[in-house]
């Protein structure tokens, strides 16, 4: 992050944390492929099951498909204590699932955060958001063919907002 507090998207990405080839057939299964992905919590089975059993509930409230094939898992509530830093993970799916988007279309694009504050939680909630707002950007993602290439795109889209 930046040293004016804003948040940028880019820094909170790594190749380790972009995985362009998911191949889980439903919602649950790739909410695992998902956090299976955070280094920070990788070899801590009990945190990615709290982890997990968070962002299932946030499912059962209201899906976080978005729309336009993009979906940002998150728990409900920032998750003190797991992580001491806002972490995204992206990962693609090749066709798409079911992922109770309010426009039907299957989720292609994750962005899966984890935050530990409300605060971090809602300001990478609502770059986000801005950002997947451009269908172009969107476009990019879909096509892009390496995670170097993903880290660009969102860069290149960060310089301009």
């Amino acid at each position: 992050m930046k040293n004016s507090g804003s948040i940028v998207l880019s820094e909170l990405l790594s190749p380790a944390t972009i995985h362009l080839h998911l191949k889980s057939a439903d919602r649950n299964a790739v909410l695992s492929e998902l956090v299976a992905r955070i280094p920070d919590i990788a070899d801590q089975p009990a945190a990615q099951s709290t982890l997990l059993r968070a962002l299932h509930e946030r499912e059962e409230l209201h899906s976080t498909g978005i729309g336009d094939g993009v979906a940002l898992p998150h728990a409900r509530n920032a998750l003190v204590g797991l992580v001491d830093h806002p972490i995204i993970v992206f990962g693609r799916h090749p066709q798409g699932i079911p992922y109770g988007a309010i426009d039907g279309m299957p989720a292609r694009l994750f962005f899966l955060l984890v935050a530990p504050t409300v605060t971090q939680h809602l300001a990478v909630l609502a770059r986000i958001s801005r950002l997947l707002r451009d269908p172009k950007i969107r476009q990019g993602l879909l096509a892009a063919s390496s995670a170097e290439n993903v880290l660009a795109i969102i860069r290149d889209a960060e310089s301009r907002m």
